[in-house]
């Protein structure tokens, strides 16, 4: 972990949707989250809060494994992406990724797929398992946006 690294424990997936509500309150189109971990480890519980933040009205945020991309209506579009089932940048690049950071908030879980098309600027969640309930989350800000968010998330945490 970086000393500009942000750690955050939570208990519960309450907490950890109450943290994620609060960094979608402070998301804008253009803004790109990265979900990283395991199985299980609760990226969608977090886009869940990321949409609550956004004033997403939708009841049912659900992983899009299968369909790649669920967009919600919210103050700003969120679209929730998922490149589990790609194997590639070559296959990424084909779903016109690249078009969705235009339009909205971008969250996507297993990034590490989409290789040179995830733009520098961002913020990364690196969720990992530390109980039956409990997680780690280690907030990463790249590029001045990114640094930007995680310091207003320093700020309420």
């Amino acid at each position: 972990m970086d000393t500009a690294d942000l750690l955050i424990h939570s208990s519960s997936p309450e907490e950890s949707i109450r943290f994620a509500e609060r960094l979608g309150e402070l998301l804008r189109p253009g803004d790109l989250i990265l979900l990283s971990g395991d199985l299980g480890a609760g990226k969608t519980t977090m886009t869940r809060g990321l949409a609550k933040g956004l004033g997403v009205t939708e009841r049912y945020i659900t992983s899009p494994t299968f369909t790649l991309i669920n967009e919600y209506a919210g103050r700003a579009p969120l679209f929730h992406v998922d490149l589990y089932r790609l194997s590639g940048e070559a296959e990424v690049e084909g779903i016109g990724l690249e078009e969705l950071f235009e339009r909205g908030v971008v969250v996507i879980e297993w990034s590490e797929r989409a290789g040179s098309l995830i733009p520098e600027e961002r913020l990364e969640l690196d969720l990992k398992v530390t109980g039956e309930t409990s997680r780690d989350i280690l907030v990463r800000g790249r590029g001045a946006r990114g640094r930007e968010l995680m310091e207003k998330l320093r700020e309420t945490a």
